[in-house]
């Protein structure tokens, strides 16, 4: 895969470079600005990766993130991990490394990069799900927890928080309704109540205005109704 690296520190590219070495990784350039680097992805389309220092004067790697257009994927590479949650919360970021960066913990997110590549089929249409990964990350009392999306069942609405609940276990995250539904793929979840949102695929049975998943008794509201229906071809 093509790489560039992105970071004003020369010794930090030089690290990053070193441990490219050790890979299959091919760095095509490395930039000290962020704005350079964008500029030079908008005519070059081959690259697949890029090492991003979050903490760069002018233009920030955040900042970056934000106005990419380019599908490249992004590893961070920061000192500071107090923008882990932020991070993952951009589709393109695959990992979050700090420095001084491991050399076994470098390979294993150059790994994760791989996996992420080969293990899901090339799509000839655009996915409706937002998010391409198989997993996410929810804060859980000030913990990143990777949640894998197949095993939700259902998640609800409580106040300033959000219940997602899988067949062994629930959490409780600092979250709302309409942004967590935008990580999940579309075609097996669907919102059925103001306070619900479930996983299609684990319904066991339907009865009047309710649903049932596993244990779970879950509310259908009239406006949801019709799209439930149409979801598992019932219209």
């Amino acid at each position: 895969m093509n790489c560039i690296i992105i970071d004003d520190d020369v010794s930090a590219r030089l690290i990053i470079r070193q441990l490219c070495k050790e890979t299959d990784l091919e760095i095509i350039e490395e930039f000290s600005s962020a704005i350079e680097a964008i500029k030079f992805l908008n005519s070059n389309k081959n690259i697949d990766v890029a090492f991003l220092d979050i903490h760069m004067p002018t233009f920030s790697g955040i900042d970056f993130i934000k106005t990419i257009k380019s599908n490249v994927k992004i590893i961070l590479t920061t000192s500071d991990k107090n923008f882990a949650l932020e991070a993952f919360e951009y589709k393109s970021v695959v990992d979050y490394l700090l420095k001084p960066i491991a050399k076994e913990r470098f390979l294993k997110s150059v790994d994760k990069l791989i996996n992420l590549n080969t293990d899901k089929p090339k799509e000839k249409h655009p996915s409706k799900s937002i998010e391409n990964k198989d997993y996410i990350f929810v804060n859980v009392e000030k913990r990143l927890v990777k949640i894998n999306i197949p095993e939700i069942l259902l998640i609800e609405a409580k106040g300033d928080y959000i219940g997602i609940r899988t067949d062994k276990k629930s959490f409780i995250v600092h979250s709302t309704l309409k942004k967590i539904e935008k990580k999940l793929p579309l075609d097996s979840f669907l919102r059925i109540h103001r306070s619900y949102i479930i996983n299609t695929s684990e319904i066991i049975d339907i009865e009047d205005n309710s649903v049932l998943i596993k244990k779970h008794v879950i509310p259908i509201s009239r406006s949801h109704k019709t799209e439930l229906m149409k979801r598992l071809n019932l219209l």
